[in-house]
C-alpha cells in the first residue's frame, strides 16, 4: 500500500544523506504518475480513454507541461481517508504551452475517489485558476468527476464556491475552456457552465445536476445517462454543449484551432497572420471563389441557400470553426479569418425556418457576440432574416425577453462590427441583426437585398385591405390584384436602396466584392476608440 498512501520507506532509502534524499524524491515522483496503481490505468485505457496525465500531454506541446502540486494530499482523516492518501488528491495541474502559446490546465482523475471534489483537490484548482488570471494566460480544465467529496463534508462545498467565484472572476479576462472526458455530476458541472466554451466526447461525455437514478426515485422517469446528459443532448436540446467530438483526440484538435482565434487576456489583440498584399483596388483583387456570390442568391426570394456558402467564401484559405453547430441551426456562429485577422462570424441560415430568428437563436447568438466583445474579436453579420418566428410557444417562453438578450448583446459590443445584408432584412429582426443604428461600424448590402418593415404579402395585407375588399365586393380577381400589388410594393420599397438613400447601410456592392470590403472595413476599424458611459455594470434582459 505504500505506492498509495505513504511516501517511500525510510528503510529502503536513507533520506539522511543528500543520495537518499533525491532518490525519495524520484520514488514520489514516479508514485504521482500512477497514484492509485497500473490496474486503473488499464481499465481506463480499456474504456477507450486517456488517464488524467496523458490528455494533459496530448493536448500541449511535447515536452512543454510544467506540473504543480504533484505531492499534495488530502488531510481529512473521517471515515478511514487517512489510509487513504493518494498522491495529487485526483487532479493534475500546472502550465504549458499550445502552438506556443502559455496556458494553464487542469486535468480531473476519475481512477483517485472517483475524482470526486475535496478540500486540496479543490485547492489545486483554485491556484491555477489564480495563476491564469494572475499571469493572463487561456485556463483549460479537463473535467471527469462525481460531485463533491462526501467524505469530506462541507469543506467540498466551499471549495466548490471557490472555484466558482474564480470563473466569474476570470469571466472576460481569460479564455477558459472546458472540456468534458467523462461523468460530471453535481457541482462538477457548474464551473464548465460558467466558461466560455464547453467542448464533450459523443458517447463517453455526460453533464447533469441529478442522475437517472435520483430522477427515478423523485420523478418514475426512467432516462439513461446518455438521454439525460449525453454529448448530444447538450449540443441539440439544451445548447451547454459548443462543440461535440468524435474522440478524446479530436476535442483536443478543436481546442487547438480554437485558440488559434482567442488572445491570451481581454488586454491583448487576437493572434493574426500575415497576409499576401492586395495592390490595386477591391475589383483588381477578385477572385473565382469571389465571383461565385454573384450568382449564389437565388432568383425567387423564397428559395433557401446554405449560408454556409458565403461564409466560407468570404474567409480565408476557406476555414471556418463552427461553434454550437448542432443547435439553433437558424442561425450559423463561429470563427474564421480575413486577411489574416480573426473575425467573429453570425449568419442568419435560410435552409432553417427560412433564417427566422427564435429564443434559442438569439441567445446563442448574443453569447457568441459577448464572446467576441470580451476578447477583441470584431463582428461580420450576415443577414438574411425575415423576422423573428412566430407562435404561442416562443412567447409563452420569452421571446421578447430573450431575443431583447442579442439587441443587447450587439449595442453593447464595442469591438469592430461589420454587417452585410445578403437577401432579407424584416422588422425588428433588421435592427437586431446588427443595423446602423444599433452601433455597427460598416453596413454594405448586396442588391439582392430586401430591407423593409415587413415582406410584400404581409404588407400588402396592410397598406391595401380596403383596396382588396373593395375589389372582392365588385367581383374582380383578387388574387391578381394582390400579385400585381405585391410586385409593386417589392419594386417600390422591398430593395436596399430605400436604406441606402438614408445612410442605414453605407454602400450597395456586388456580392463578389463582398470579403474585399469586410478587410478594409477591419483595417479602417483596427484602432476603433469606443466610448462607453461609466457604470458598474449593465442590467441584460437575463
Amino acid at each position: 500500500m505504500t505506492s498509495v498512501t505513504e511516501p517511500a520507506a525510510e528503510h529502503t532509502i536513507d533520506i539522511h544523506t543528500t543520495a537518499g534524499k533525491l532518490a525519495d524524491l524520484r520514488k514520489r515522483s514516479e508514485e504521482t504518475l500512477h497514484p492509485v496503481g497500473e490496474a486503473a490505468v488499464e481499465r481506463t485505457h480499456a474504456k477507450g480513454k486517456l488517464t488524467a496525465r496523458e490528455r494533459i500531454l496530448a493536448l500541449l506541446d511535447e515536452d512543454s507541461f510544467v506540473e504543480l502540486d504533484a505531492l499534495a494530499r488530502h488531510r481529512s482523516t473521517n471515515f478511514g481517508l487517512q489510509d487513504n492518501r493518494p498522491l495529487g488528491d485526483g487532479v493534475v495541474t500546472g502550465y504549458g504551452t499550445i502552438d506556443g502559446r502559455e496556458v494553464c490546465i487542469f486535468s480531473q482523475d476519475a481512477t483517485v475517489f472517483g475524482g470526486s471534489l475535496g478540500e486540496v483537490y479543490g485547492e489545486k484548482i483554485v491556484k491555477v485558476q489564480e495563476l491564469a488570471i494572475k499571469t493572463g494566460r487561456p485556463l483549460i480544465g479537463i473535467n471527469d468527476g462525481a460531485g463533491a467529496r462526501i467524505q469530506e463534508g462541507v469543506v467540498s462545498l466551499g471549495l466548490y464556491s471557490r472555484i466558482f467565484h474564480n470563473n466569474i472572476k476570470a469571466s472576460g479576462v481569460i479564455p477558459q475552456i472546458s472540456l468534458i472526458m467523462g461523468a460530471a455530476a453535481g457541482g462538477h458541472v457548474y464551473s464548465p457552465a460558467l466558461t466560455d466554451f464547453v467542448i464533450m466526447v459523443d458517447q463517453t461525455s455526460q453533464m447533469f445536476i441529478t442522475g437517472p437514478d435520483v430522477i427515478k426515485t423523485v420523478t418514475g422517469e426512467d432516462v439513461t445517462m446518455e438521454e439525460l446528459g449525453g454529448a448530444h443532448t447538450h449540443m441539440a436540446k439544451s445548447g451547454t454543449a459548443h462543440y461535440v467530438a468524435s474522440g478524446e483526440q479530436d476535442a483536443f484538435d478543436y481546442v487547438r484551432d480554437l485558440l488559434s482565434y482567442l488572445p491570451p487576456n481581454n488586454y491583448a489583440d487576437p493572434p493574426r497572420y500575415p497576409a499576401p498584399p492586395h495592390p490595386g483596388a477591391i475589383e483588381d483583387n477578385l477572385t473565382d471563389e469571389d465571383l461565385e456570390l454573384d450568382t449564389l442568391i437565388p432568383d425567387s426570394p423564397n428559395q433557401p441557400y446554405d449560408m454556409h456558402e458565403v461564409i466560407t467564401r468570404i474567409l480565408d484559405d476557406d476555414e471556418f470553426l463552427e461553434v454550437q453547430a448542432g443547435y439553433a441551426q437558424n442561425i450559423i456562429v463561429g470563427f474564421g479569418r480575413v486577411d489574416g485577422r480573426p473575425v467573429g462570424i453570425v449568419a442568419n441560415q435560410p435552409t432553417q425556418f427560412a433564417g427566422c430568428l427564435d429564443i434559442n437563436a438569439s441567445e446563442k447568438a448574443a453569447r457568441f457576440v459577448r464572446t467576441c466583445d470580451c476578447f477583441n474579436i470584431p463582428i461580420v453579420m450576415l443577414v438574411d432574416v425575415p423576422g423573428f418566428l412566430p407562435g404561442t410557444e416562443q412567447e409563452y417562453n420569452g421571446i421578447i425577453r430573450r431575443g431583447a438578450k442579442l439587441l443587447y448583446a450587439y449595442g453593447e459590443a464595442t469591438v469592430a462590427k461589420i454587417t452585410v445584408i445578403t437577401r432579407k432584412a424584416y422588422g425588428g429582426a433588421y435592427c437586431v441583426m446588427g443595423s446602423k443604428d444599433m452601433g455597427c461600424d460598416v453596413n454594405v448590402a448586396w442588391p439582392t437585398a430586401q430591407i423593409a418593415v415587413m415582406g410584400a404579402s404581409g404588407a400588402v395585407g396592410f397598406v391595401y385591405r380596403s383596396q382588396l375588399k373593395e375589389a372582392a365586393q365588385k367581383g374582380e380577381d383578387v388574387d391578381a390584384l394582390r400579385l400585381q400589388l405585391q410586385q409593386d410594393y417589392e419594386d417600390t420599397l422591398v430593395n436596399p436602396y430605400i436604406a441606402a438613400e438614408r445612410g442605414y447601410v453605407d454602400a450597395v456592392i456586388p456580392p463578389s466584392h463582398t470579403r474585399g470590403y469586410i478587410a478594409t472595413a477591419l483595417r479602417l476599424l483596427e484602432r476603433k476608440i469606443a466610448q462607453v458611459p461609466p457604470k458598474k455594470h449593465g442590467n441584460i434582459p437575463l
